[in-house]
């Protein structure tokens, strides 16, 4: 029994780890510090293949310094995991990272 339980239990963490997505191009909106944040989402061979930031009215200089930060790590993680919001230029953060969340579960 215990075996069926742990193979159970590595079956749901492996799947949970890289979700699949369909490929295309993807908008999404979510709100920074001054502003809505909208970015574009390509997935290619279900991974995300890249993030811009395609409209905001935040500071530049936060919002730059956050989308630098934040957007090669959502890429490498093909996700949000270990993803934090960058010091300084929190709220920017987390628009973007809100942004790239709603595209992403356009995705699905």
């Amino acid at each position: 029994m215990k075996k069926i339980v742990i193979a159970a239990a590595a079956a749901l963490i492996t799947t949970g780890a890289s979700a699949a997505y369909k490929d295309g191009t993807y908008t999404g909106v979510a709100q920074g510090r001054a502003s809505q944040i909208e970015v574009a989402v390509t997935v290619k061979a279900g991974k995300i293949a890249g993030v811009k930031v395609t409209k905001h009215g935040d500071t530049p200089m936060l919002c730059d310094a956050a989308a630098d930060e934040i957007i090669p790590s959502i890429v490498k993680a093909n996700g949000f995991k270990g993803v934090e919001p960058v010091s300084g230029a929190t709220l920017s953060s987390k628009g973007i990272i809100n942004a790239v969340k709603a595209a992403l579960a356009k995705a699905k």
